[in-house]
């Protein structure tokens, strides 16, 4: 990847004098740089303000297929594609990526770096309560990576519970730490770990003994590191699903989002977009954010 990023996509705040440590974040696959700026507009006007400039600013994490930052600097992957269409039907041109870690998303949001998080942040009780999520776009499953052949068998959350010598490597405030954490798997179990190749390499060092990740974010890092072995979907991992993420405070902005949005997805784009990035369009039929909310977590 270069560090040619257009700034018109890959947005950094203003006053921030560390982009060329959020190109090389860009390289391995997600970046650590906290990125300021103004708010684009207050919670009454943020729609009028959006369209007004002609863009929105969106957390992202650049986590094929979820999210995806091209060499040119252009926002995509199955999230971001969904929303610069419903945003586009909301009368806003373009969306604006800012990267970051899974954690600083929400902290993000709410310290107004960025007017929105679409990024495959799945839906749980600790996030539904700081956020108003709109109506899902994916549902995802969990696999585990194993070196070849899983020699320890890894398969189950309850297998990890009941060997207290395995170590399982997590994204740090990502889904898979608080289902680890609900399932009561110890800290000393779980390997923190900053992105996807940094949890392959994990494994390959034999300092973790699988890493725990969406089945499509793994297959996407198969495609260019064919050393480890994917399982099956995790049975006992809750369903999970993602949608856009805004502020509570941007109730008006969420409700016009969600009118466009759940007439978006009865269009052939909607299923396209899903079909482009690995995800069956049907499996979204049906599943509400308020049954996803009550996930654990």
């Amino acid at each position: 990847m270069t560090s040619n990023i257009s700034r018109r996509n890959v947005f950094r705040g203003a006053g921030v004098a560390v982009f060329g440590a959020a190109v090389a974040g860009l390289a391995t696959g997600c970046s650590s740089v906290a990125v300021g700026g103004p708010a684009s507009g207050t919670a009454a006007n943020l729609l009028e303000t959006a369209k007004s400039q002609g863009f929105l600013r969106v957390g992202i994490a650049n986590e094929p297929p979820y999210t995806q930052v091209s060499a040119d600097g252009k926002v995509t992957g199955c999230e971001p594609d969904v929303l610069r269409a419903v945003c586009q039907r909301l009368g806003i041109g373009d969306v604006q990526g800012i990267v970051t870690p899974y954690e600083s998303m929400i902290p993000g949001l709410n310290a107004n770096r960025w007017d929105v998080i679409a990024a495959g942040l799945f839906m749980k009780q600790s996030r539904c309560s700081q956020v108003r999520y709109s109506e899902p776009v994916i549902v995802s499953t969990e696999s585990f990576a194993t070196p070849k052949g899983n020699p320890k068998g890894i398969t189950s959350v309850a297998g990890i519970l009941a060997d207290k010598s395995l170590r399982i490597a997590v994204l740090p405030g990502g889904f898979e730490e608080g289902v680890l954490k609900a399932a009561n798997v110890p800290a000393s179990q779980q390997v923190k770990v900053n992105d996807g190749r940094s949890g392959l390499e994990a494994l390959k060092a034999n300092r973790a003994d699988a890493f725990m990740l969406p089945t499509l974010s793994l297959k996407a890092l198969a495609k260019d590191d064919p050393s480890f072995d994917i399982t099956a979907p995790v049975k006992d991992a809750p369903r999970t699903g993602s949608g856009a993420a805004f502020r509570q405070a941007d109730a008006s902005f969420h409700e016009a989002y969600n009118k466009e949005l759940t007439a978006f997805k009865k269009t052939p784009e909607f299923a396209g977009i899903l079909t482009k990035w690995g995800f069956d369009p049907s499996v979204v039929e049906g599943v509400t954010a308020q049954e996803l909310c009550q996930t654990a977590g």
